[in-house]
């Protein structure tokens, strides 16, 4: 049995221990989780020595299935992928390994193709009606059971996947969307949930009180929906991270306006939100006007965007400068985008939607 030297301790033990525990504590480590199965192996590819393109250096089987590889942080930053028996690469981008840091990574080796699951009937006691959720398992759902995905809500979940369902027969495309980005590695791994509207009852779930003309003012009752049955059910029934980081919101027109509405008032469980050509004229620009007034910044990062033809351009432009004066600032928790000659419509919402995608989960931007 060893003791530990003390300060003053001197000789070959003592500085070989007082290195070990140095280069420990100055190391740069990689965890990947899958599980190969017995007789394979993961390997590392990399920019720097000790890796290379060219030969995969071997990770370490720990337990859980997490495959382990460390060295200096002196290295500096490191570009590196995963290999299956040094022969098959993981799928989407590279990933970029800081200096000094501990990185899990959670990849897989299959084709970008995500699948649909479909809950019909679920019953919203808040709303006394009940709809379809549409969820979109990312790819490596069924491939590495050892991850957890962050998770998009979607409002109009009918017209996001399906051209049967969607308005006018025009989806937004999203599963092939998510595919095409998550495979070529601008897009991390997401669960995308689906919310169909109760089509009698859309205008007033999606709308805070009251709009002169047109009355509303049953979002803060799709809200309880959301929070209370919806993202309950989503997270005991499939592999899910928790917490407003990995928790977004999306919707256009009248959806964008409650995506803008639940997630500044529910910060603690939305950490972002995408409101695309949004209904911010609902009440005479009331929502807008609470921003303005509001004392301080609520802790959520935000995409915008607006067609140029009869989009709601001016009250969105408006909206940004209310954000903006409130201290978010563009690029970090906001992004403002203006769709040229994009109207409002399915097909223009479509079109753009790689944009919050990857705002709200950029590559590499999951906290596990």
């Amino acid at each position: 049995m060893f003791s530990t030297p003390s300060r003053s301790a001197s000789g070959p033990l003592a500085a070989l221990v007082l290195f070990l525990m140095s280069t420990l504590a100055h190391a740069t480590t990689v965890r990947v989780h899958y599980d190969v199965g017995y007789g394979n192996r993961i390997t590392l590819r990399g920019s720097k020595a000790p890796l290379s393109w060219n030969t995969g250096t071997p990770a370490t089987w720990t337990a859980g299935n997490v495959w382990t590889l460390s060295w200096s942080n002196t290295v500096g930053d490191v570009e590196l992928k995963p290999l299956v028996n040094d022969s098959a690469w993981s799928t989407g981008a590279n990933y970029r390994i800081p200096a000094g840091a501990t990185v899990d990574l959670y990849p897989f080796f299959g084709a970008a193709s995500g699948r649909m699951q479909y809950v019909s009937n679920v019953y919203s006691p808040q709303l006394g009606n009940s709809r379809t959720l549409a969820v979109y398992l990312p790819p490596s759902y069924g491939e590495n059971p050892l991850k957890r995905y962050p998770v998009l809500y979607a409002h109009d979940g009918q017209n996001l996947f399906n051209a049967s369902s969607a308005f006018g027969g025009v989806e937004w495309r999203m599963d092939e969307t998510a595919n095409a980005l998550i495979g070529n590695g601008t897009l991390d791994e997401v669960i995308i949930v689906g919310v169909y509207n109760a089509a009698a009852n859309r205008l007033y779930e999606y709308t805070p009180c009251c709009d002169a003309q047109y009355g509303g003012g049953g979002a803060d009752t799709y809200e309880r929906f959301l929070i209370d049955t919806v993202r309950p059910y989503v997270d005991q029934n499939f592999r899910t991270l928790t917490g407003p980081r990995n928790t977004a919101l999306i919707g256009s027109s009248l959806g964008g306006l409650v995506s803008f509405y639940i997630g500044r008032r529910n910060p603690a469980v939305f950490g972002k939100l995408a409101a695309l050509s949004s209904s911010f004229w609902w009440n005479n620009q009331a929502l807008t006007q609470q921003v303005e007034a509001a004392p301080t910044k609520v802790a959520v990062k935000v995409y915008l965007d607006a067609g140029t033809n009869a989009d709601g351009l001016p009250e969105t432009t408006r909206m940004r400068d209310a954000l903006a004066a409130d201290g978010h600032v563009q690029g970090q928790d906001l992004y403002y985008y203006v769709a040229q000659g994009a109207g409002h419509n399915e097909a223009s919402w479509a079109a753009r939607l790689h944009l919050p995608l990857t705002y709200l989960f950029p590559w590499q931007g999951t906290v596990y």
